[in-house]
């Protein structure tokens, strides 16, 4: 079904709601009951252990080849969709990009209401990877969602109105939220992002019925000369160096991964990098930067930390622990264990004791150059020389890409395998000194300029079934392009993702063989989920190309052969509902002209670009399907650089104004280096035709 009007007729959209289903009833006993009854999915990862596992049979591994489209709705939305829909009592929750949330008649698509929180577009500067969110939390008759200009929302689940909101972020500073909220014990919690930008991380919890703050736990110190806020922040202090520039902030943030045990009472979450990445400008002389890039233990009622697990000491790479993280029991040398499972950007497959953090295993799960092994002594990685660049460039795997990204993992207790969308890019990193600070861009300290371009050849993906006891892939599907949706698991022995090519696809779960596919027209990166309406199995998807590695990606990106196009797409055995015909863009007919200029400046252009425009536009400046593809802009839009670039002219749509970071110069400069690209393109075109 075509629904171009979303944002319309709230009040009248939020009236309906009252006859599909009652207010989503989530409390401790649901989410509990949920854990083996699987009509609703209730929490982000479905349950608190975040398996993404599916209960239901309907659809098997013996049926799956009649699922067909029940329905589809075309959103009004240009940017990526990375939501996982939430479903309780007939109704779908879920979020768009810039923070937008609806609710849907599970059944029919039929649209109940829809909330804008009106977003600064301007705010899009500071999300480094795309203005996403991934999704909503339910509690008590309330939807949650955190917005990416730091505020965290409570609605009305009838009617979308608004309850309560609360500015959880300093918005002065260049802090975000992407991340689905997650609800224990009658608190929302929620983490933020923009470490990129030099940001000190911190998670929170609120009281769900009003808004009040309850705890907050800092994930790096402070300037020592101001009080600590909490004590574990004293003996994470040891381990950053007396040269620290804390203008930076530090990092940390806990931007995505969180899981509840509610037996044991226990909160995990996954924090991030530095601020800035490099540790040879963050903490010069070492240390291991606590509590980066860890897994953090917590009593949920107090943020009182029991345990951590440090994944990267020191890191130095974006090598965040950020990833989804799953909880569930192993069998593993002949005893039963809890267990906490994490797939990170390093490219390890880490198995914990959830309970102690004692770490069990930890082995590759694909190309990794940076480290040897895990040392199982210490737990902490055998770095390969030079894997640091602190005197000379480095090119290695991982990337800040990383082996497996945000896109979640499931995790099937009857298979006993992790489904992981992995992916191989490759990563250039080196040491920019103390040379590195620029004006609202990424300030990393590790060089990003000569990523000029990101090409095909050098990325690819794959979906890897894991055996988290063998610690061995029990097969693997390999894909063409990196940048693959999350999966799901399902009792009847499938497993669904999404791929950058746009395809949606059932696989046996037991042995990965391909039972069902189906074109959903744009790239898919996030992750699918079932329900049961009716007594009908569905599973529903968020489609639409988006993301880092779309804006940023270049030609690596322009491979997948998509372009955003923005759906919600439901499926059930029988149904037969059919897509619209995929229309094509037009294609420029602007024959370029060489560009005369000076070299220099040129060259500025290249830099300039690479600092504060290759991050949504792409490397090279290859548009990967979702922004406009600057090489092809019109006249019009060339003739007006300095009023989008520093008058704000676009801010509406999401172009910030770099007014406070470029001159009237630097942007003449930009344009230059684009119009140089478009020429180059034209040449390189004209070659690979013969002529």
């Amino acid at each position: 079904m075509k629904f171009s009007l979303l944002w319309s007729s709230i009040l009248i959209c939020g009236l309906l709601s009252w006859q599909v289903g009652q207010a989503a009833a989530v409390d401790t006993a649901a989410m509990r009951a949920s854990a083996s009854e699987g009509a609703q999915w209730l929490s982000h990862g479905r349950t608190w252990s975040e398996q993404r596992h599916s209960p239901l049979t309907g659809i098997n591994a013996e049926t799956v080849e009649n699922l067909g489209l029940a329905w589809s709705i075309d959103l009004d939305n240009n940017r990526g969709l990375e939501a996982t829909p939430l479903y309780s009592d007939g109704v779908l929750y879920t979020s768009l990009s810039w923070s937008r949330v609806l609710a849907v008649d599970a059944s029919t698509g039929k649209l109940l209401w829809s909330f804008d929180p009106q977003v600064n577009k301007a705010k899009g500067r500071h999300a480094c990877c795309d203005a996403v969110n991934r999704g909503v939390a339910l509690w008590q008759g309330k939807v949650y969602v955190g917005t990416l200009d730091g505020r965290l929302i409570a609605l009305d689940a009838k009617t979308g109105k608004l309850v309560w909101s609360e500015q959880t972020t300093d918005n002065r500073q260049p802090y975000t939220i992407t991340a689905a909220p997650r609800v224990v014990k009658g608190m929302v919690m929620i983490g933020n992002g923009g470490a990129e930008f030099g940001v000190r991380g911190y998670f929170s919890a609120y009281d769900a019925e009003t808004g009040e703050m309850k705890w907050r736990f800092y994930t790096v110190p402070a300037d020592p000369s101001l009080p600590i806020e909490h004590p574990e922040l004293a003996e994470a202090a040891k381990t950053w160096s007396e040269q620290t520039d804390w203008s930076f902030g530090g990092g940390g943030t806990a931007w995505d991964s969180m899981a509840y045990d509610p037996e044991l009472d226990l909160l995990y979450v996954g924090t991030g990098n530095g601020s800035p990445w490099n540790r040879e400008v963050r903490s010069p002389g070492g240390g291991d930067n606590l509590f980066l890039s860890s897994i953090l233990a917590l009593r949920p009622d107090t943020g009182k930390l029991v345990w951590y697990y440090q994944v990267n000491p020191g890191d130095t790479w974006d090598f965040t622990a950020t990833q989804h993280m799953i909880l569930a029991e192993l069998e593993i040398a002949g005893k039963e264990r809890k267990v906490l499972m994490q797939a990170p950007k390093n490219g390890f497959f880490y198995v914990l004791d959830r309970e102690t953090g004692e770490l069990l295993s930890a082995e590759k799960f694909g190309k990794v150059t940076w480290a040897e092994r895990i040392d199982m002594a210490t737990g902490r990685p055998v770095e390969v020389p030079g894997a640091r660049y602190e005197t000379e460039q480095v090119v290695m795997w991982p990337s800040p890409f990383g082996a497996h990204n945000w896109h979640p993992m499931s995790f099937n207790p009857h298979t006993g395998l992790v489904y992981i969308p992995y992916q191989e890019v490759p990563g250039t990193y080196s040491n920019e000194g103390n040379s590195f600070v620029r004006r609202e861009a990424f300030n990393t300290g590790s060089g990003s300029s000569e990523i000029l371009e990101l090409p095909r050849e050098y990325t690819s993906g794959a979906l890897i079934a894991w055996d988290p006891v063998r610690q061995a892939a029990a097969w693997r599907v390999e894909h063409p392009n990196h940048w693959n949706g999350g999966t799901l698991s399902t009792a009847g022995n499938l497993v669904f993702q999404g791929t950058a090519a746009g395809h949606f696809v059932a696989y046996s779960a037991d042995a990965g063989q391909p039972l069902w596919r189906f074109d959903a027209q744009t790239g898919v990166i996030a992750a699918p989920m079932s329900y049961e309406h009716a007594g009908e199995q569905y599973v529903a998807l968020m489609a639409g190309w988006g993301g880092a590695a779309a804006l940023f990606g270049g030609d690596a990106a322009v491979a997948t052969g998509v372009r955003n196009i923005s759906r919600i797409l439901v499926f059930k055995l029988g149904a037969t509902a059919a897509l619209p015909q995929l229309t094509e863009p037009l294609a420029s007919e602007r024959v370029p002209e060489p560009v005369l200029a000076a070299e220099e400046d040129i060259d500025n252009g290249l830099q300039l670009y690479s600092q504060y425009c290759a991050v949504c536009h792409g490397a090279g400046v290859i548009g990967g399907g979702v922004l406009p593809d600057l090489r092809h802009s019109s006249p019009a839009t060339r003739d007006a650089y300095q009023a989008i670039l520093r008058g704000g002219a676009l801010e509406s749509l999401g172009m910030p104004s770099f007014a406070h970071s470029l001159n009237e110069a630097e942007v003449n400069n930009i344009l230059l280096y684009v119009r140089k690209r478009e020429y180059d393109t034209h040449i390189q075109a004209l070659q690979a035709a013969g002529q």
